[in-house]
């Protein structure tokens, strides 16, 4: 385990790991919980995170260490295709500046936790109320898969070899996350992010002039995609569309998964939220020049195994073990914010909208927070199990259905919130058919992303999950219609 392991970068990244393992237990005590049994406090810190708080907790477990390892890898190995995450954080703020102080507000006031508590106080509709909340589930697990392999890969490029090291990494943050829920991510993050931008700063302020300035990197990447025949530096007319395509229905089904809101819930109020949709960009700053890594990879001239490999080798190759270590430190610690809000974020689901409506409706506060504390853990188990026994393509794939399932959940949470107008049954077979609809199109393309549709000119390839959530809206639209015709359709909501 301990062969060819480069002791300087392996003792500062232990050193960092320790670090933030104390940290994520004196959380605990971080802010003066009155109690931790209960899921407020637990799930939500209290529901009291201010604008600095909530900057750094939604942009660490929004930016996330796969993140910092796939973006760079997608653009070493496509080019400017993989620049979609950009517009993609861009076009999402304006979303969370309108919409999401509204659903804060209504969560607070009705001492929501969950999406699916928000729909089924919209709708009283037992049925949706669940699918929002299974969907949500669902969608986190291979996430968190995805941080876990993040976390691999850094570990691996210290020298470690074997499993033995990934298991005790999440074992630790399963404890802390059990002891302090919400709190230790949170107080994580500040540390998470500065290690981040001190990296990526390094790594654009340096690189560069190892490697002959900005105009050698370019001219570099260009030659390899040239020599490779496929990919560039700019987009071909055929990118466009999806490439739009691929930011626009990444940019809505972003708020959607758990995690995400369990940040936007966690705010002290909808000005928090607001502040933050103005100051969250400058995490797309970050993320841009991240991806530049990518075309670097290409001007040192590394040969990687895996396109994965990209920023760990470059660091490796072009900088000092002990600031390689630093590297490798910030992107598994990047790993262990996310991970830890993505497991609070389901066991609340799993909590509020399963447990306690299915198996214990009279279950006390302090009884919500146990189930959640041991939910947390078996969700990170079971996403540990998945990475050490299943190829690492599966958790790939899944991910890819998760984005697609997340984003049929968006009408019913959102739309409730402006319209009285649809009916439950009506987004629920919405729901059923989207949800569908877009995991045969995914599966029959092979589990690609893209579909091509032929408009008379040829085809047009368009994100998935955007024609599942269009099929999605218009079901809804016409059952509503439907039912709207017929007497005694039962549109009226239910009571909460």
């Amino acid at each position: 385990m301990l062969t060819n392991v480069d002791s300087a970068a392996f003792a500062v990244f232990l050193a960092l790991f320790i670090l933030v393992t104390g940290m994520g237990f004196v959380a605990a005590r971080w802010r003066k919980p009155e109690t931790l049994a209960h899921l407020d406090e637990w799930g939500l810190g209290g529901r009291k995170f201010g604008t600095w708080i909530t900057w750094f907790l939604v942009g660490g477990d929004f930016y996330t260490a796969y993140t910092v390892i796939a973006v760079p890898a997608l653009v070493y190995a496509v080019g400017a295709y993989g620049f979609f995450a950009l517009p993609y954080t861009i076009i999402v703020y304006p979303f969370v500046f309108a919409v999401m102080p509204v659903l804060w507000k209504v969560a607070k006031e009705r001492g929501y936790v969950t999406a699916g508590d928000v729909v089924r106080g919209a709708y009283g509709s037992r049925g949706l109320e669940l699918a929002v909340a299974a969907t949500g589930v669902l969608a986190t697990m291979p996430y968190i898969a995805l941080q876990l392999i993040g976390m691999e890969v850094a570990i691996k490029a210290l020298g470690l070899s074997g499993e033995v090291p990934l298991v005790l990494a999440f074992l630790v943050l399963a404890l802390y996350t059990y002891s302090s829920g919400l709190r230790a991510p949170a107080l994580i993050a500040f540390v998470k992010d500065i290690m981040i931008y001190i990296v990526v700063i390094a790594a654009v302020a340096i690189v560069p002039s190892k490697l002959g300035g900005y105009g050698a990197i370019f001219t570099a990447a260009d030659a390899a995609f040239s020599a490779k025949g496929s990919g560039g530096i700019l987009l071909s007319p055929a990118q466009i569309v999806p490439y739009a395509s691929l930011a626009l229905g990444s940019a809505l089904a972003a708020f959607m998964y758990p995690h995400t809101l369990t940040g936007i819930f966690a705010a002290s109020g909808g000005n928090t939220i607001r502040k933050n949709a103005m100051l969250l960009p400058a995490y797309t700053l970050l993320l841009g020049l991240l991806a530049l890594l990518g075309y670097m990879g290409h001007a040192a001239g590394l040969k990687l195994a895996s396109n994965n490999d990209v920023v760990p080798e470059l660091f490796k190759t072009l900088f000092p073990s002990w600031f390689a270590g630093f590297a490798f430190a910030a992107i598994a610690i990047g790993a262990l914010v996310p991970a830890a809000v993505m497991s609070i974020g389901a066991a609340n689901l799993f909590t509020r909208n399963f447990w306690k409506v299915w198996i214990d409706p009279k279950v006390t506060p302090a009884g919500e927070a146990k189930v959640a504390k041991i939910t947390s853990m078996l969700v990170k188990v079971g996403a540990l199990l998945a990475i050490l026994f299943m190829p690492t393509q599966f958790a790939l794939d899944l991910q890819l259905l998760g984005g697609l399932w997340i984003l049929q959940t968006l009408p019913a949470l959102i739309f409730g919130l402006y319209l009285n107008w649809f009916s439950s049954t009506a987004l629920l077979t919405g729901w059923a058919v989207g949800l569908a609809g877009g995991s045969w199109l995914a599966w029959s393309d092979g589990l690609k992303p893209l579909h091509g549709i032929d408009f008379g000119a040829g085809k047009v390839a368009i994100y998935t999950g955007l024609l599942a959530l269009a099929l999605n809206i218009v079901v809804a639209v016409v059952v509503n219609l439907v039912l709207k015709g017929l007497p005694q359709a039962g549109l009226s909501r239910e009571a909460a």
